[in-house]
C-alpha cells in the first residue's frame, strides 16, 4: 500500500475533525481548537491518504517556531484503525520530525497516554525516552501521560511531504 502525506488545508478540518471524534472520544480535541491548531503559523500538519483516493486515514501535527526553534512538540498524531500496524503512524511521526529538522529543532516533545503501550513502543522505536509522568493528565479519564523527548533530532531517510 502506498501512503501520500500533504500538508493539512483547511478543507481536511472537518473530516479531521471526524476522525478526532472517533479515534479519540472522551480526550477528543473540540472543533474550535482544531481549526485554530492547524491554522496557527507555527504549526505544522500532515494528512495521510492512500494513493488515488480521497479519505483520510491518519493525521499528525508539529508546533516549533518556524526557524531556528532549538524545541518542538509533537501535537498529536492519528491514525485509523484499519490501517493501524501498516507503518502509516511511523510514516507521519517521520513526516513530522523531517520538518521539525528543517525548521532547526534539537529537541522534540511529546505526551502519550501511558495506557497506550502501541504508541508509546513506536516512540521508543523512533529514540524518544519516557522523561516524567503527569498524573491524571487525560480527563475525563484520569489517564496519566507520559511525557517523551528525542534529543539531537537526526531525520531517518524513506518519505516525502507533497506541498501542493
Amino acid at each position: 500500500m502506498t501512503y501520500v502525506l500533504s500538508r493539512a488545508q483547511l478543507e481536511d478540518l472537518p473530516p479531521m475533525i471526524e476522525l478526532e471524534a472517533a479515534l479519540f472520544g472522551s480526550d477528543a480535541w473540540p472543533p474550535e481548537l482544531m481549526v485554530a491548531e492547524v491554522s496557527y503559523p507555527e504549526s505544522y500538519y500532515l494528512v495521510a491518504r492512500e494513493h488515488g483516493r480521497d479519505e483520510i486515514l491518519g493525521y499528525g501535527g508539529l508546533r516549533a517556531a518556524r526557524r531556528e526553534a532549538w524545541q518542538g512538540d509533537i501535537q498529536t498524531l492519528a491514525v485509523v484503525p484499519e490501517h493501524r500496524r501498516t507503518g502509516l503512524g511511523r510514516i507521519l511521526l517521520r513526516g513530522l520530525l523531517a520538518e521539525a529538522s528543517a525548521r532547526g529543532v534539537n529537541d522534540v516533545f511529546l505526551e502519550v497516554r501511558a495506557d497506550n503501550d502501541a504508541a508509546v513502543a513506536l516512540y521508543e522505536s523512533e529514540g524518544f525516552q519516557s522523561i516524567d509522568r503527569r498524573v491524571g493528565y487525560y480527563q475525563p479519564d484520569g489517564v496519566d501521560a507520559i511525557v517523551m523527548r528525542l534529543q539531537s533530532l537526526s531525520p531517518q531517510p524513506g518519505w516525502a511531504v507533497a506541498d501542493e
